[in-house]
């Protein structure tokens, strides 16, 4: 038996899952049906729109299933009607047992980081914030702990100094599809072994990200805040807020890319401010930041010598 020959039922719902079930059908694995979100107001007008995997599975002509609970008894009888062999999971809520535990070879799971590390919703994001070098993906066999199952395969991926979490994220999206078939042909051959998680071994959480985590904590080292800002970009994106004391005035920016400027201590942490009409400079505990790509409320993403020439203030800014 290979992986073709086997019966699949896929759950995602973002674009990375979308990514790696075309891949699956593409390349001639029998998706059976396609498990995901219910459609939900989307953007400024809230407008009730599909998720990118409901997207992709409809124009690939799959069975779809968007049930409201996970124990929902109309739901797990559909389910179990698909009889399927596997089931993948990619970026989705977690299963409750009645459903990971259905079909005979079991659910596993694509998770974009070395586990046991960073398990949580954001792995991608937290090992950039934390400066990282290493990371990677791995597949596991699902159990009823988040992201603690046995290991199937693993494969590690480098993270470049220059790299945010979108360059990381396509980067696990591509590498994603090959590791997700070499599971699936693994597992249709029945003869492997699977690595059980150290469960007493220190990890650290990636817990989802929300709103109020996104924004900078200038008090921080440069290299750090640099850190931050990378991994929050594109998005969430990494936010600051500034008050203009000249014009009483406030600015808040979204920060997608920075350098370091130098070591110097010119001014109060947090306090930011405009070098030579071409550099957005941002004064941190150990030395300052030049904040070189933003995006000011309302306004679209520009360099921060194009925003300058809007912001017409040559003081200081000081953060709120």
């Amino acid at each position: 038996m290979n992986g073709k020959d086997l019966r699949i039922v896929f759950f995602g719902t973002p674009e990375i899952a979308a990514i790696e079930l075309e891949h699956l059908v593409q390349n001639g694995y029998n998706v059976v049906g396609v498990v995901t979100n219910e459609d939900k107001p989307q953007g400024r007008g809230k407008h009730v729109a599909a998720c990118e995997v409901k997207v992709t599975a409809d124009s690939l002509g799959l069975k779809v299933l968007q049930p409201h609970s996970m124990k929902d008894a109309e739901f797990l009888n559909t389910l179990q009607s698909l009889n399927a062999d596997i089931q993948i999971v990619v970026a989705f809520r977690m299963l409750p047992k009645e459903v990971y535990a259905m079909p005979p070879m079991g659910t596993f799971n694509l998770h974009t980081s070395l586990l046991p590390e960073y398990r949580g919703a954001a792995p991608i994001n937290r090992a950039i914030i934390n400066g990282d070098k290493l990371t990677g993906i791995t597949t596991f066999l699902l159990n009823d702990k988040t992201d603690c199952g046995e290991i199937l395969l693993q494969r590690k991926i480098e993270i470049t100094d220059d790299m945010n979490a979108g360059m990381l994220y396509d980067i696990m999206a591509d590498k994603g599809r090959e590791l997700i078939t070499d599971t699936l042909e693994l597992i249709a051959k029945g003869n492997f072994t699977t690595v059980q998680q150290d469960m007493n071994a220190q990890y650290r959480p990636a817990p989802k990200i929300f709103k109020q985590d996104t924004f900078i904590n200038c008090d921080d080292k440069a290299e750090n805040v640099r850190n931050f800002i990378r991994g929050m970009s594109p998005y969430p994106t990494a936010k600051i807020a500034f008050k203009d004391l000249m014009q009483d005035k406030i600015y808040e920016f979204k920060v997608f890319e920075s350098r370091i400027y130098g070591s110097e201590i010119k001014n109060s942490i947090g306090d930011c401010w405009i070098e030579n009409k071409s550099s957005i400079l941002l004064q941190c505990a150990d030395g300052i930041l030049e904040l070189t790509d933003l995006q000011l409320n309302g306004k679209k993403r520009m360099p921060a010598s194009e925003l300058i020439k809007g912001l017409r203030t040559e003081g200081i800014l000081k953060k709120i």
